[in-house]
């Protein structure tokens, strides 16, 4: 009797894999609250040089810092279903591959920010990624269950790099920015870690869940929800209105997720989330442009 023959899935394009590592789902968020960042910092357009090269050196280090994490965390990876399929795990790319790819994307990164937009935004993108790349993914992320809190600053900074590289200032609207972002991070990433509760707790990895249990996690996410700012003085209707829907249907997927034990509701919990922040930055964008609908100067 005649057998149909397997093929195995092909192995993606080399190039996929380097794309990979950087986590570009990640870093296209990144990289559109710096440019939102860049933008809101102008009465205007900026300057061409501060929002190409400014927002491409902040890309390109968070793809930098993306890549060491994947190296540093290649063990706890191959434990877990979620990020097994990873380059290095699968052997289709080496360590020594991802270092010198990383060390590639940083000296450009660095180089573009130093020279051509200035040396703040230069030295602030670099600590973020020393921030994330190394304290938060050696350190913070293995040592307490509060790692996603404290490690959340590197992720929040991306407004405020794109707002120094056209001010060379840290301005205290781009404070703002980053308060929302350091905000929404635990509900975002403690909802993920109550869908990949098993999976932490055999990585020996101290996430929320793991540490505290589901109940007082699905309680955090709620009291981080309800911290979300929706009104800032910087901005008028238009951000307003798109703030009171958004935090309305966070609040919404936040309060089913304490009190229903619904096994899918994290991960859509996770998914809005970060709809929830590109939705919120593009109306920071819209409002800033359209003057005619803002409040008050």
């Amino acid at each position: 009797m005649a057998t149909t023959p397997h093929y195995a899935p092909a192995a993606p394009a080399f190039w996929r894999r380097y794309l990979e590592l950087t986590k570009p789902k990640v870093v296209a968020l990144i990289t559109f609250t710096a440019i939102v960042g860049t933008l809101l910092s102008s009465p205007g357009l900026p300057p061409l040089g501060a929002l190409l090269w400014g927002n491409l050196g902040i890309a390109l280090a968070a793809g930098c810092a993306a890549t060491i994490n994947h190296v540093l965390d290649r063990r706890i990876d191959e434990q877990m279903a979620r990020t097994r399929a990873r380059p290095l795990p699968t052997g289709s790319l080496t360590e020594t591959n991802a270092l010198v790819f990383a060390a590639v994307l940083g000296i450009i990164s660095m180089a573009l920010l130093a020279f051509l937009v200035n040396l703040l935004t230069a030295v602030l993108t670099f600590l973020s990624l020393i921030g994330y790349a190394v304290i938060y993914t050696v350190w913070l992320k293995r040592a307490t269950s509060q790692n996603i809190v404290i490690g959340g600053a590197a992720g929040a900074a991306p407004p405020v790099l794109g707002w120094a590289a056209v001010t060379n200032s840290v301005d205290p609207n781009a404070l703002l920015l980053f308060l929302i972002i350091f905000v929404w991070t635990p509900p975002h990433f403690w909802a993920l870690a109550i869908a990949r509760r098993d999976e932490y707790a055999s990585a020996g990895i101290p996430m929320l869940p793991v540490t505290h249990g589901l109940a007082y996690t699905r309680l955090q996410v709620l009291l981080y929800t309800v911290l979300l700012p929706y009104l800032t003085r910087m901005s008028g209707l238009i951000y307003l209105a798109a703030a009171l829907i958004l935090n309305a249907g966070f609040l919404y997927y936040a309060l089913a997720l304490k009190i229903t034990a619904r096994t899918e509701l994290p991960m859509r919990v996770f998914r809005f989330s970060v709809t929830y922040l590109m939705w919120l930055f593009a109306a920071l964008l819209v409002d800033h442009y359209l003057p005619a609908f803002r409040g008050s100067p």
